[in-house]
């Protein structure tokens, strides 16, 4: 199954849904805020499945973040701790 997504957006929103996993503690919570069934999760995570752009924005909507941030790996920002969510201070 092909996407309208590049192959570097769907990795990003793999990275997004893998912290959500650490944030949430399950795949069973994500896929319940995701609205979609754990097993679908399961797929996209492991790349049996491609990302499509409407769990692109589902995921984007969860996180409260734009959907540009999300496919443009902005979200989360390098280095932010996936299980608190501390980022590290910028140096000037």
């Amino acid at each position: 199954m092909t996407s309208d997504l590049t192959a570097q957006e769907q990795t990003h929103v793999r990275t997004v849904l893998r912290f959500l996993r650490l944030r949430c503690g399950t795949w069973a919570a994500v896929s319940k805020a995701l609205n979609l069934a754990e097993i679908t999760i399961g797929n996209v995570v492991s790349g049996r499945r491609s990302v499509s752009p409407l769990l692109a924005f589902r995921v984007a909507r969860l996180t409260k973040v734009s959907v540009d941030d999300v496919l443009t790996g902005r979200f989360p920002a390098p280095g932010t701790c996936p299980h608190c969510g501390h980022r590290p201070e910028s140096k000037p």
